[in-house]
């Protein structure tokens, strides 16, 4: 029985009951004005609320999640690479029929987390499919709960699996990555961001943000630093963290010019 408390206004599973959620304490969160609440895999599932979603977003990427969303909301996506399938971000939301579904399609080999926001229930689908987690270590102090699942890795790209290429930009959280993915698309890349690079109601750019709930900026040095590390990249698409939040050409120039839009505002005197 999944019992761990988890944060029902993030999802963070934690390894033993507390007081406070210090993810949702942080400023690039908040708890809410009624208050702390927790809950755990056992209640939700208990609840009948909540259904799996397993639904195409573009080629070779499968949405994970459920109907309707839990906590933050972010949908996972599931990356059917030659290497095997790689669960990239997480959704807080797991029950028995949900395992099913992603077993059905080939399980998983792997799971990387764009930040702490999206570890939700982590541990819970290592377990469920054998699968390491992979987490920039400049973000280790948000594991809510440790586990020998969870590797740490450092520095600024990690071939996670053959063909897919963590980037630590640093946007949102030090540890902020994304996943270039260059065999997306039909071979013309994809660029799975999170809200690390955040897709944005106007496909002609993307955005980026320290806090998202609380409109707090990212500092221009990072986002300059971020242009700067994806440059080099091919990707033709680019993929949030919502449900159909995509792009679904010109990613690559779509990054950079709204970088050069964001630090042209940004450094306006």
């Amino acid at each position: 029985m999944s019992t761990e408390p988890m944060c029902a206004t993030c999802g963070t599973q934690y390894a033993r009951p507390r007081d406070e959620c210090p993810i949702c304490q942080d400023e690039r969160q908040y708890v809410p004005a009624t208050g702390q609440r927790w809950t755990d895999l056992e209640t939700l599932r208990a609840s009948g609320q909540y259904v799996p979603r397993i639904e195409e977003q573009g080629p070779g990427l499968v949405g994970v999640g459920s109907t309707p969303n839990f906590a933050i909301g972010e949908r996972a996506l599931l990356v059917r690479a030659a290497s095997g399938n790689f669960l990239w971000d997480c959704a807080g939301y797991l029950d028995d029929e949900l395992i099913w579904q992603v077993e059905a399609l080939g399980g998983l080999t792997g799971i990387a987390i764009s930040h702490p926001h999206y570890y939700t229930t982590m541990v819970e689908w290592s377990r469920a499919f054998d699968a390491p987690i992979h987490l920039h270590e400049k973000d280790r102090q948000w594991i809510g709960r440790p586990d020998p699942a969870i590797h740490l890795w450092s520095g600024t790209t990690f071939e996670v699996a053959p063909g897919l290429t963590l980037i630590n930009l640093g946007v949102h959280f030090a540890g902020g990555t994304v996943l270039h993915w260059p065999e997306g698309e039909h071979g013309r890349g994809a660029l799975l961001s999170g809200d690390i690079v955040q897709v944005v109601p106007d496909r002609t750019h993307v955005g980026f943000m320290y806090s998202y709930p609380n409109l707090i900026p990212e500092r221009p040095s990072v986002v300059r630093r971020a242009a700067e590390l994806l440059e080099p990249y091919a990707f033709e698409a680019i993929y949030g963290a919502w449900w159909d939040a995509i792009v679904r050409s010109d990613g690559h120039e779509v990054v950079q010019r709204s970088a050069k839009r964001y630090l042209a505002y940004a450094l306006e005197s």
